[in-house]
């Protein structure tokens, strides 16, 4: 079975719609966990009456007040891993990420432990950003990359998909981040343990509806926790021997690179 788990706050003209698009191109057997932090314009209360007309497939974990985006994903793992769930994505609900890629990412799980949407494979593939932000991506992954060593294009993604095996080899406790950095700290810690990753090219389009959540302090936790990540690593620019032993990365070609 397959998991989409897709974390909500001030997200209630958009989770009906998000879902629709999902059930539309993904099997019976997929299901939706919104993790909604105690949004104030009613996400929750919009989420509760649609699992009133699809028990079964649409789930929820509400919060009692904001926790960030990191808890988010973590609470979704934690509940996913107490199920019998093969494939768990990360998704926005926005929008942001077309629901449309979600066969491309299964199709490529069949050779990877984690696949990662990529804007900058190929090209650049974002629709509607200012240039000024668009800068910050681009240099926040080409900082990753160089401090890091992990080899994406596009490590700050948060489009994935991952095989349950990737999420129960985690320590889910040691996850630090709770910004956008939980996103290559998550990435980082795959790589690290050896697990195979692949990259696919998707179009990332701003928001529908809403507002972004980026902040000042989410900037600067993602700032330092790249370094935090790189200590945590040794300062190492591959996997450890033993880890390279179990897995390479695997580019969108599905070439093997070592």
């Amino acid at each position: 079975m397959n998991l989409i788990i897709i974390p909500t706050y001030d997200e209630r003209n958009n989770v009906r719609p998000i879902a629709g698009a999902v059930f539309s191109v993904l099997p019976k057997d997929t299901h939706i966990l919104f993790v909604d932090d105690n949004s104030p314009d009613g996400t929750g209360a919009e989420i509760d009456a649609m699992r009133k007309d699809d028990a079964e497939r649409i789930h929820a974990i509400h919060n009692r007040e904001k926790n960030g985006l990191g808890r988010a994903y973590i609470a979704g793992f934690t509940w996913a891993l107490e199920r019998d769930y093969h494939r768990v994505f990360e998704m926005d609900a926005d929008f942001s990420h077309d629901p449309a890629e979600l066969p491309n990412f299964l199709k490529a799980a069949e050779d990877a432990d984690l696949v990662l949407g990529s804007r900058y494979m190929d090209g650049i593939r974002i629709t509607n950003w200012p240039l000024s932000r668009l800068l910050l991506s681009k240099g926040a992954a080409t900082y990753v990359r160089l401090i890091t060593g992990l080899p994406v294009t596009d490590p700050t993604g948060g489009f994935k998909c991952y095989r349950r095996d990737v999420l129960e080899a985690f320590d889910l406790s040691r996850i630090q981040s709770n910004g956008y950095s939980f996103q290559v700290e998550t990435t980082y810690t795959a790589w690290m343990l050896g697990f195979s990753i692949r990259e696919i090219p998707i179009t990332f389009f701003d928001r529908h509806a809403g507002y972004s959540k980026m902040n000042s302090a989410i900037f600067r936790e993602a700032l330092w926790m790249v370094w935090k990540l790189a200590w945590r690593g040794r300062f190492r620019r591959r996997p450890p021997p033993e880890a390279r032993a179990k897995a390479s990365t695997i580019d969108a070609s599905g070439h093997e690179q070592r």
